[in-house]
């Protein structure tokens, strides 16, 4: 288990799906070196420069911070169960309600589908809240997620940061 990245007033809530082996064993969240995370963040003018993965504890300076639905860390989210994912859901309702972010920010779609019981979700803004806070879908950042580009997980996140008009 990895601690969560949080601070007041939070633009954005990130929530990765589960801490992979690499972010467990070092702590930080998106760790892998293959993980698009850190640099779509930059690339979508979130953060002023590319971060690193053990400068997590900048992000609530820039109003963002990082949980995850599942805290247990697995090689593959694949591995995660529909009861761990739908606990996880509830875990995380609470925490959003508690921290209050402008927005969630869910990176990874087949997660959240599971987590909130919303089979037809797709990436993008949703219609339901989380905790009483709005609900985008982003794409998992993992290597293993090839479907999506850098380019296209960053314009994605560009739309989170125009929508709360930063």
């Amino acid at each position: 288990m990895i601690d969560d990245v949080l601070g007041p007033s939070l633009d954005v809530l990130f929530c990765g799906i589960n801490p992979g082996l690499m972010s467990e064993a070092t702590g930080h969240h998106f760790a892998r070196p293959g993980n698009r995370f850190w640099p779509a963040l930059h690339l979508s003018g979130f953060t002023p420069r590319l971060l690193s993965p053990s400068e997590q504890h900048l992000l609530p300076s820039y109003g963002l911070g990082i949980t995850n639905v599942v805290a247990r860390a697995s090689a593959k989210a694949s591995e995660l169960t529909r009861e761990e994912l739908v606990e996880g859901g509830r875990r995380l309702e609470a925490l959003v309600a508690r921290v209050g972010p402008k927005v969630l920010g869910v990176l990874g779609v087949s997660a959240y589908r599971t987590a909130f019981a919303r089979p037809k979700a797709a990436v993008g803004l949703q219609e339901d809240a989380v905790g009483g806070v709005p609900v985008w879908v982003l794409p998992n950042p993992s290597g293993l997620n090839a479907h999506w580009t850098l380019a296209g997980i960053a314009g994605e996140l560009r739309r989170v940061r125009e929508h709360i008009g930063r």
